[in-house]
């Protein structure tokens, strides 16, 4: 794989832009104007390289993982594995508040300097296009950890996080509702949608935006904002580009891995390699598995009893933010929700057939096809846990749908996180909450 990290090179000797200590806090040391595209998109390069590693920290919160007790880097993890947000030990590593809106400050270069500066060409389209994508998924993260759930009755009034536009030094920011930040999710993928020409990335710089992958992003928010139509439309245009899945009874390889046919977006690292060594797979992810039918087993765990590693996550060729198999179970899920059963099942089922051994789809044909909507929607839930392991989906998931009660044990002492507990909305960090007294 082409890393990101060799694209970095050309942002060092385009652009020095700002050293922060915290943004929407920022004091800058020095700045290098870009004024070509090659250091334009150098410094769109630089965007998506720093787009935090949140998704590993969210599995810690989750019933996907147990904390190895020996390992030397537990502190890190320890309090989020009890959902100690108030004053957590100082070695706890921080949710990645500021690293987001690092990751906004680049596009907000991009977005406000580049249209002016630049001749009009198909490769500027697709850069700026780019760079409302990245912009709108960094506030669709940034809203999904630290602002409530969606909910149309009272998302106006729900506290969600600051919105920032321009690249204001002086400006004050304060919490915008979770309306407006979903809302400006939206509008940067309208802006996005005009502007990106490319249906898909060649692989190795498919960690950038595509036509697919703007879709697939349009899909999930309306999805957690359970506009189903429109979550179905925008998944039925990424099918359209691509629509492939790996068969696992033919190809038993991770379908999360940069150079799948199943990649969209090939950006995030949801299960680092500090945590990888940190942590087992619980047994409430183990159960999820029947273990001799579902492919997925094998190529997902390694061990027996409680030490069972996950082989997923951990290096650079599995970096993933999107993939079609998300694509599948979320055209599923709304059309459930559109009461158009028979297009459920016949997509669920054209999903499982790459997943099962085939007398196990024989059999789960056959159950599927008997379900009720209730008994559907479980297991398209189910399968959204076991397809996604560790790939930053559960906590999002479990926050959108049951907020479900989770016990975790350390030491013979139990932790738990009620059903619909508060927490379930991450607090901002300290460190956030020191720089901006507005927060």
């Amino acid at each position: 794989m082409k890393k990101i990290s060799k694209y970095i090179l050309l942002f060092v000797s385009a652009i020095a832009v700002t050293s922060c200590d915290d943004y929407l806090d920022i004091q800058p040391i020095g700045r290098v104007i870009p004024e070509t595209l090659d250091q334009y998109r150098a410094v769109l390069t630089k965007g998506y390289s720093v787009y935090p590693k949140h998704k590993s920290l969210t599995a810690v919160r989750t019933d996907e993982l147990i904390l190895n007790e020996d390992s030397n880097e537990l502190n890190l993890f320890k309090d989020i594995y009890f959902w100690k947000d108030v004053n957590p030990d100082s070695f706890t590593t921080s949710f990645q508040y500021q690293a987001l809106y690092n990751v906004i400050f680049y596009t907000n270069v991009i977005i406000n300097d580049a249209s002016g500066k630049l001749s009009a060409s198909t490769e500027k389209d697709q850069l700026i296009g780019e760079a409302y994508a990245l912009r709108a998924m960094a506030y669709f993260d940034l809203i999904n950890l630290f602002g409530k759930p969606y909910n149309a009755a009272t998302a106006a009034s729900d506290k969600g996080v600051p919105l920032a536009l321009q690249v204001d030094l002086e400006q004050v920011y304060i919490p915008q509702s979770v309306e407006v930040i979903y809302n400006q999710a939206i509008s940067d993928t309208e802006k996005a949608h005009q502007l990106i020409n490319k249906d898909i990335q060649t692989k190795g710089i498919n960690y950038r935006f595509s036509k697919v992958a703007l879709y697939s992003l349009e899909s999930r928010i309306y999805l957690y904002q359970q506009q189903w139509q429109k979550s179905l439309d925008a998944a039925n245009k990424a099918l359209a580009i691509n629509s492939n899945l790996v068969d696992l009874k033919a190809t038993p390889v991770l379908a999360n891995k940069y150079d799948s046919k199943e990649s969209i977006l090939a950006l995030e690292d949801t299960y680092e390699t500090g945590l990888k060594g940190t942590s087992f797979a619980s047994a409430d992810l183990l159960a999820a598995y029947n273990k001799t039918t579902d492919l997925r087993y094998s190529l997902y765990f390694t061990g027996s009893g409680s030490r069972v590693r996950i082989q997923k996550g951990g290096n650079d060729d599995q970096r993933c933010s999107f993939r079609t198999s998300e694509l599948y179970l979320t055209k599923a899920e709304t059309s459930l929700k559109l009461n158009n059963i028979s297009d459920a099942k016949t997509t669920v089922l054209s999903f499982i057939k790459n997943r099962y051994t085939a007398a196990a789809y024989t059999q789960l044909e056959s159950d599927i096809n008997a379900m009720n909507t209730a008994d559907l929607t479980n297991f398209i839930y189910e399968e959204r846990h076991r397809e996604f392991a560790v790939e930053g989906q559960r906590w999002f998931d479990l926050r959108r749908t049951s907020q479900k009660q989770i016990v975790h044990t350390f030491n013979g002492d139990n932790f738990t996180l009620i059903q619909n507990d508060p927490r379930y909305t991450i607090i901002y960090p300290a460190n956030a909450r020191l720089n901006n007294p507005n927060l």
